[in-house]
């Protein structure tokens, strides 16, 4: 199979798709590899570098596009990109759909096979692809609130881990899975107060076990969040709902009981954010005030740490990307069911059917 690797042009995303070790063993399996030319520069890599790994470096995303069969990028295709696709691609990439109408009826029209890597899924029934990202951006998440808290920053002018004679800064955990835990171990780590809220009992008993005494755990009810909220002096948005649109957990009305200078991160908002006050923001513009409360809902947290991000990906969708250029889109989803649940577009029809309910749009199982 011919697999192209456009550059990112979402505002300052760092990654690539492909790293040269996974071009690598793309090429040992036979495959062909077109790279566009800089691709990789944001972690370091030259386009000698590609080549020395085996691929054809190529001048521009149309070239790439041009030649390619599979495309895989990091970020959902920007407008530009969705015109270059046409019905024998196939797309294999973060997409986000159900937050995001226009891009979802661009890839309709172009007939594209769309594969997301948010809802790939595994055995234990996990997102593999959604996971080392939503590492990095939960482990982010404490960095950027820390930040954010201080007080030439427009924050409250508090350190989150406080020092002795001074209580640490309060933070509240919408949400306990990968995002939520790995934003509680970097708190943790900072000394902060950390609650962790969840919908499941079960949820709550393993992070207990997990983190014994170092956190506190509760039952995220209206009620609870209203007063984690009020109370916090950071809270973080970690919900998920596998294809869907994030629920709106946090109010304007809860927002406006906050002590001024208090942060709200969002790491949901790739998917419309949990936060009612929430729209997406950038790396050049990542923070807004709404009620003396600032936001950060940067839509590619990750990218900022695009080395770290490039690698840890890769490490989880190689597999998946050889099993497409091996056996082709349909033959490798027949083969694995988990990855035909990353099917999002498929001939003109959205084919996940929360992204379908969520956009109120046409939706159509794969009959594979």
């Amino acid at each position: 199979m011919r697999v192209g690797v456009p550059k990112e042009i979402k505002n300052h995303e760092y990654r690539v798709g492909l790293t040269p070790p996974s071009v690598s063993d793309l090429v040992a399996a036979g495959h062909t590899v077109f790279v566009q030319t800089g691709a990789g520069l944001g972690i370091d890599f030259e386009d000698l570098d590609y080549v020395a790994a085996g691929a054809t470096i190529l001048p521009d995303a149309a070239s790439v596009f041009a030649q390619s069969d599979m495309i895989v990028k990091v970020k959902e295709p920007q407008p530009s990109e969705i015109a270059l696709l046409e019905p024998r691609h196939v797309l294999f990439t973060y997409l986000h759909l159900a937050a995001d109408k226009p891009q979802a009826e661009g890839l309709m029209a172009s007939g594209a096979t769309c594969i997301a890597y948010e809802t790939v899924t595994a055995n234990d029934r996990s997102l593999p692809l959604l996971k080392p990202m939503s590492e990095v951006a939960g482990r982010m998440s404490v960095q950027v609130g820390a930040h954010y808290l201080e007080k030439e920053q427009g924050g409250r002018g508090i350190l989150l881990g406080g020092v002795p004679g001074v209580a640490p800064a309060k933070v509240a955990i919408l949400g306990g899975g990968v995002s939520g835990v790995n934003a509680a171990q970097m708190a943790v780590g900072m000394r902060a107060d950390v609650t962790i809220y969840d919908i499941s009992n079960a949820r709550l008993a393993e992070l207990d076990m997990f983190f014994s005494s170092q956190i506190k755990t509760a039952y995220a009810s209206s009620a609870a969040i209203a007063a984690a909220v009020k109370n916090a002096h950071l809270v973080i948005g970690a919900v998920l709902v596998p294809g869907a649109a994030a629920p709106k957990l946090v109010t304007r009305e809860m927002v406006k009981t906050m002590k001024r200078g208090s942060v709200l991160v969002d790491i949901a908002i790739d998917q419309g954010g949990c936060f009612e006050t929430s729209h997406a923001t950038t790396h050049q513009d990542p923070v807004f005030e709404v009620d003396g409360v600032i936001h950060y809902c940067v839509a590619n947290m990750p990218g900022a740490v695009a080395r770290t991000s490039a690698f840890a990906l890769n490490n989880a969708t190689l597999p998946f990307a050889l099993k497409l250029a091996n056996l082709g889109a349909e033959g490798a989803m027949k083969a694995d069911p988990h990855l035909a649940n990353g099917l999002n577009v498929y001939k003109g029809k959205i084919a996940y059917k929360a992204v379908a309910d969520d956009l109120d749009l046409p939706f159509e199982a794969w009959a594979g």
